[in-house]
């Protein structure tokens, strides 16, 4: 029976990408819907399939899942990001924008809406604030950039028409580090230390760790660019020899020696990943490994999905309320969209890729598509698995889950028409 219903899934993520392709349907969806069917079965043994009772699991198989989604992220980007170059730095302003304003808006307002509306003491509800708040780079592929091909064509020219793909995936890149100072500050109110130490987390946690991960990732990749495409010895240059796995390889080595070092390994890998992309910007070595990177961020996605799924019809929503579901509803129809349009206000439609503006219609289709999933399981089995929040953990991951559900569904079946509509109307018609 296991190796049916493995065999079933495995066929399923090799042939939905590619059947699913132009349909207003994703391959999420299916999986989920699989997954909850799945649930519906007798459990072998009678072991139940569930998050909560299998944190350690649940914590570990997200953490390598985002990992390997954000090194795709960092090597699909092709937009340069020069640490001397005031116009480079302005090209990624949607991204400081929905950073520095749209995400900590985001967090207040899930963080509000725990406490007003299901009532949850203020720890918990900064938690679900922050574990809400990170768009999700396993999940949006479909509103991301494509990553580079194996044709050297023009790699490192920025796509007039690629803003809203840009900012969705510089923005699952970059958050998905940045979310860990607010569920760090949720587990230190949870422990009553935030009061005392809010200074220490302010220079540390949100600062500190930052720069570190930041600094840790760019020289990581740096110094294996250097190596993979200029060492002194061709058995070194792995760029010579088409060896793909040096980006699996830079996954959990930068995300490793940002965690020794007391940084924030996630930002590291993402940043890490951007650092390799810049060397030889337009060398096919990064479609080799770009490639690799996917598929297994494609069967990690499977698993996870699948899991998930299956826990849905076997308890994991069993504790969720009807405050919980219309925080939910809220959480992906109103604060993602409203705070994410706020942070991106501002610059001419003209300029967009000199200061990073977009136009009215790029910024409402970035700003609907904050698409919840594997990042905020991961942060909430951390933080549940590392401080006490009560007895709210099963509330708060029967609310977490259905968001994410709520999310899939929705932006699923909107990505393919909403790309397709601001396609059209971005290509000049032709006079009759």
């Amino acid at each position: 029976m296991v190796y049916l219903v493995g065999g079933l899934a495995l066929l399923l993520g090799v042939v939905l990408p590619a059947a699913l392709r132009g349909a207003a349907l994703s391959a999420p969806i299916v999986l989920v819907t699989v997954g909850a069917l799945i649930g519906l079965l007798p459990a072998p043994g009678g072991e139940r399939v569930s998050p909560v009772d299998h944190l350690a699991l649940t914590e570990h198989l997200t953490e390598f899942a985002v990992l390997v989604a954000l090194m795709g992220a960092g090597l699909a980007i092709d937009r340069p990001l020069r640490w001397r170059s005031w116009t480079s730095w302005r090209s990624w302003s949607p991204a400081w924008r929905l950073l520095a304003i749209g995400m900590p808006l985001s967090i207040a307002g899930g963080a509000l809406l725990g406490w007003v509306v299901m009532g949850l003491a203020p720890a918990a509800a900064l938690l679900l604030g922050a574990v809400m708040a990170p768009t999700d780079p396993v999940l949006a592929a479909d509103v991301q950039v494509e990553g580079p091909t194996e044709e050297a064509d023009g790699a490192g020219e920025v796509d007039e028409d690629d803003e809203v793909r840009f900012a969705l995936t510089s923005e699952a890149g970059l958050n998905d580090g940045l979310a860990f100072p607010f569920v760090q500050a949720a587990m230190l109110a949870a422990g009553g230390g935030l009061g005392t130490w809010w200074w220490h987390w302010l220079a540390w946690e949100l600062v500190g760790k930052v720069a570190i991960g930041a600094v840790v990732g760019a020289l990581c990749g740096l110094v294996l660019a250097r190596v993979a495409f200029r060492a002194p010895r061709r058995s070194l240059r792995l760029a010579e020899t088409g060896e793909p796995l040096l980006a699996l390889a830079a996954t959990v080595l930068t995300y490793g020696v940002a965690e020794v070092l007391g940084g924030y390994g996630f930002l590291a890998v993402f940043t890490g990943a951007l650092a390799l992309r810049s060397a030889e910007r337009g060398h096919e070595y990064h479609a080799l490994m770009h490639q690799v990177v996917e598929r297994l961020e494609r069967l990690l996605t499977l698993v996870v999905l699948l899991l998930l799924g299956v826990a849905l019809t076997d308890g994991l929503l069993a504790n969720l309320t009807w405050p919980g579901a219309a925080v939910a509803v809220l959480l992906v129809a109103v604060v993602r969209p409203l705070t994410a349009w706020v942070s991106l206000l501002g610059g001419a439609r003209e300029d967009r890729v000199a200061d990073g503006a977009l136009g009215p219609r790029e910024r409402a289709v970035t700003a609907f598509f904050g698409v919840r999933g594997v990042g905020s399981v991961y942060y909430l089995a951390y933080a549940l698995g590392h401080a006490d929040f009560g007895d709210v953990d099963r509330v708060l991951w029967s609310t977490v889950t259905f968001t994410i559900v709520l999310s899939v569904l929705v932006h699923g079946v909107a990505a393919t028409p909403a790309m397709a509509w601001l396609e059209r109307v971005r290509t000049p018609q032709p006079a009759a």
